[in-house]
């Protein structure tokens, strides 16, 4: 209702012809309700900050991976296969960072969901030959040409 009521203000103040003149932001979105995230939405939210449940996400990851994989991380060698199995690829740092990342991003994706914003923009794919970012196209260089014209006009173009 308060949300709703910003927009009713503002529009009239500022002479708005849109029902949602101001773009609000939900700080504290974690822990809310479906019903609160909901009307918020509704009234104007375009943004919901959700970093405590994206970090409990993340720790969740590594608790589950640790809590199905404990036998394997209790040293380097030595495991339920045998005493002289190797463990690296269960305490490998890659492998349990990726499953808190993979966590996250499920969290993330349920925040979409609710934020009603899950497949609003296809996804883009960067061109051939470009850095994604940017458009770049990387100038491919000859090292050996570029040092003959360097020490050229170091000698004063010869």
């Amino acid at each position: 209702e308060r949300l709703q009521g910003h927009q009713v203000y503002a529009k009239e103040k500022l002479g708005s012809t849109s029902d949602k003149p101001i773009f609000l932001v939900m700080h504290g979105g974690s822990g809310s309700t479906d019903d609160e995230i909901k009307t918020a939405v509704t009234a104007g939210v375009v943004k919901m900050n959700i970093d405590t449940d994206t970090q409990w996400a993340y720790w969740d990851g590594t608790r589950k991976f640790e809590a199905e994989n404990r036998d394997y991380l209790q040293g380097q060698i030595g495991n339920p296969k045998g005493p002289d199995a190797p463990n690296k690829k269960y305490y490998d740092p890659r492998v349990w960072v990726r499953k808190s990342e993979e966590s996250m991003i499920e969290r993330c994706g349920v925040s979409m969901e609710k934020l009603s914003c899950k497949d609003t923009f296809p996804a883009k794919k960067p061109a051939d030959g470009t850095v994604p970012l940017w458009n770049f196209h990387p100038v491919v260089h000859n090292p050996l040409e570029d040092a003959k014209k360097m020490i050229g006009n170091l000698l004063g173009g010869k």
